[in-house]
Formats: structure tokens, sequence, C-alpha cells
């Protein structure tokens, strides 16, 4: 292994945290309690909670499918600010941020790390690595940067690509490029970590990093998501980053 390692890029959901089975429809109904109640304690004239909940919920998946087909992504923060115009009332930037981690805030809850995840960071970051994330996301950037501060991780992630914000979901290229150039990386010399084969593993090999899949693997992948290394949990990249950087 010649080329050293100078920065890792991770994937966010189940591979930095870790969401496990999730109940995904109520997890949503329960943050959209959590936002329509707050909206009724700022005084905002609302529909009934049902047709309220009814219109968000598939205006998103609406949005969610046409990501999935065209590989870009929509930003849930404009999209909360158009249903609220829509249904009569005006939301700010900033009120329709809150919303948007409302809605979040019961998935978040669900989340956990691996034991020791802060300590192997703050390592890689004494090594002179430059850390961040590429992450799939129609969530705003500013709730899951809120979610990483309370897991302890923001200030140790400079680097924060949210595919909300750059238009563009992984496996497009687009986002790892920026990605890198945020960090001032070249792709050689980056590992990125990921627990999907197509999103992470092909999009990362596409892009010319070292792809690293995360998780149970049975061996069988196309050729394009073939991960270049394996490991079942994140504290093994530290001997990884070592065999690379003797």
């Amino acid at each position: 292994m010649a080329q050293q390692i100078k920065g890792i890029l991770f994937d966010l959901g189940d591979t930095l945290l870790k969401f496990g089975r999730v109940d995904i429809p109520s997890l949503f109904e329960a943050g959209a309690r959590l936002a329509y109640e707050h909206l009724e304690q700022m005084g905002f004239q609302l529909p009934p909670f049902a047709k309220y909940h009814r219109r968000q919920l598939w205006a998103i998946r609406w949005s969610a499918f046409k990501s999935r087909l065209t590989r870009r992504e929509f930003n849930s923060l404009f999209l909360i600010m158009r249903l609220a115009k829509r249904m009569g009332y005006r939301l700010s930037r900033e009120q329709a941020l809150e919303q948007a981690w409302l809605l979040y805030k019961p998935l978040s809850e669900c989340a956990s790390k691996e034991d020791g995840l802060v300590e192997l960071l703050e390592g890689f970051r004494r090594w002179g690595l430059v850390l961040g994330l590429v992450s799939n996301t129609f969530i705003p950037g500013e709730a899951l940067d809120r979610h990483l501060r309370a897991e302890g991780l923001l200030d140790l992630l400079p680097v924060r690509v949210y595919s909300c914000e750059v238009g563009y979901r992984k496996p497009h290229p687009r986002i790892f490029a920026e990605a890198l150039q945020r960090g001032q990386l070249a792709p050689a010399e980056t590992l990125f970590v990921g627990d999907s084969p197509r999103a992470d593993i092909y999009g990362a090999n596409r892009a010319g990093l070292i792809s690293v899949l995360k998780g149970y693997d049975d061996g069988h992948h196309h050729p394009k998501c073939k991960p270049r290394h394996r490991i079942r949990n994140l504290i093994e990249l530290a001997d990884l980053v070592s065999q690379y950087n003797r």
C-alpha cells in the first residue's frame, strides 16, 4: 500500500450513526405532531392535524420518489415553506428549519454510535487526517448538524456534505467531488466508508476514492460495487489506515 491516507469520509446513517430497524411512518407521524404542536403554540391557524400530516407526508414521498429516479435531491426546508403557504400561513427560514428539526427529532432519538467512536475520530485528527461525511438526505444540514453536535461528533467532522445542499445524491460523482474539494483531498488518498454497495461503494469507486464497506457482507457484488476493503466495525479503520501510512 504505497499511497498514504490523508482523509476519511463517511456515510452518516448506519455508518457513523446506527439507526437499526425503525418504523419510519410512525416516527414521521410523531415528528409531524411535534411540528404541528409547535405551530399551534406560535399561534398559527392550521388545518386539522390529519390533513396537515397527510399533505406533508405525500409531498415528501413524492419528492423522495423523484429524487431516487433523477439522483437529484430536494431540501425539505423549502418544501415545508411551500406547504405552509399553501395551507394559509407563512414561515420564515428559521421557523421552517425548526419544523424540519422537529420532524427529524424522533428518528434522531433512535440513533446510537459505536463504543469508542469519538475517541477513534479524535485519534485520526491527531494523526493529521481530514475527516468528513457525505450523506444522502433531504433533512436540512443545519438539523443534522444539531444532531451531530448532540452526539459529540460535529467538531470532529469539519467536512460535511449533504445531498440536499449540493443537489446531487450518491452515487453521483458531483457530491464526492464537492467533499474532496472542501477537504482539499485527492481521491487516491481518501477512504470512503459506507454501508450501501450501490450508493457508497459504487459512488466512491467511480469517483476514485478508496472504498470501504462497513457491516455484514455476503461477498456478492456487481464488479462496480465491489469495495476495496471490508470492515465490520469502525474501530477496524485504525489498523487499515496504519497499513497505508507505515
